[in-house]
């Protein structure tokens, strides 16, 4: 009998470490496909942007040839564009996160809004557009596809993102270090900015890269405020036109000529991930600075 129970035994191990090794397999498989899709990917675009993407491409504005066409308005517009952005979306979400954890009591008022700001982050981005276009163009007269309006209206798209991003940041921090504080004589206000905030921040920051990262690239939105397509000059204003990478990404692929759709475009598209990649990266280099000075 006894020595049943340890064959019984055995087998049951044996088969827990297959499934242990066969879910291993599948999760390692489901990676790889994502990051081997994502290279590959890199790579064709890369190489067909080999000779185009060059200084003269960088700082120059579009042109009908190919071998001379730019993307510097567009470039400094999207930069411009996604400094307005963080500047709009950061302290409206943290600043809405801190009230509906640490002020808002929960009841029914609270929830719908809770739930509505989780329905508002899955929303098309058209239809912010159409928001935009009928709240700050018509309503509020600020002008058809200016960098002001652009602004808004992209900060409204990931808004809910980044609200959502920071209370789960803000939740994470434990309930411990907010009673500690409030027995060392500190307030409610003074404990957020110096207990839960720097906890926090991290988890703000990664929230907030990620819906930047979202921000750069969308299109739809710009395309109902009127954004040009093309411009010849970087914008020198809040109200001033403007054109971002991806609009003149777009108009470059709907060209006849053939050097335009692969090589103009695939350049193009490798400085969108190039500029896409260094703000994420000085976003990341701030927020770990920051969690090592905390730690």
């Amino acid at each position: 009998m006894a020595a049943e129970t340890r064959t019984d035994e055995t087998d049951f191990g044996e088969v827990s470490r297959l499934k242990d090794r066969v879910f291993e397999s599948v999760t390692l498989a489901a990676a790889l496909f994502g990051i081997v899709t994502l290279a590959v990917l890199l790579v064709y675009v890369t190489v067909d942007a080999v000779g185009w993407l060059d200084w003269q491409f960088l700082t120059s504005p579009p042109h009908p040839l190919a071998e001379e066409a730019g993307i510097f308005p567009a470039l400094v517009g999207s930069i411009v564009l996604m400094v307005l952005i963080a500047l709009v979306t950061f302290p409206l979400g943290v600043g809405a996160a801190i009230y509906l954890e640490e002020y808002a009591s929960d009841g029914r008022l609270t929830r719908f809004i809770q739930l509505n700001i989780a329905n508002l982050a899955g929303v098309p981005s058209v239809v912010y557009g159409l928001l935009g276009l009928g709240l700050f163009v018509q309503l509020l007269s600020f002008g058809y596809g200016t960098l002001l309006v652009a602004a808004f209206t992209v900060s409204l798209l990931i808004l809910p993102i980044v609200i959502i991003a920071a209370q789960e940041a803000i939740r994470s921090v434990p309930d411990s270090l907010r009673q500690a504080s409030y027995g060392m004589g500190a307030t409610k206000r003074q404990t957020i900015r110096n207990v839960v905030l720097p906890r926090s921040l991290p988890g703000i920051m990664t929230g907030t890269i990620l819906a930047l990262g979202r921000a750069i690239g969308e299109t739809a939105p710009l395309i109902m405020i009127g954004v040009p397509t093309t411009v010849f000059g970087v914008p020198n204003g809040l109200f001033a036109k403007f054109s971002a990478m991806p609009m003149q990404i777009y108009t470059w692929s709907s060209y006849p000529d053939t050097a335009f759709q692969y090589g103009v475009v695939s350049a193009g598209v490798v400085t969108l991930l190039v500029v896409l990649l260094s703000i994420n990266s000085i976003a990341i280099l701030i927020r770990n600075k920051y969690q090592t000075e905390r730690s």
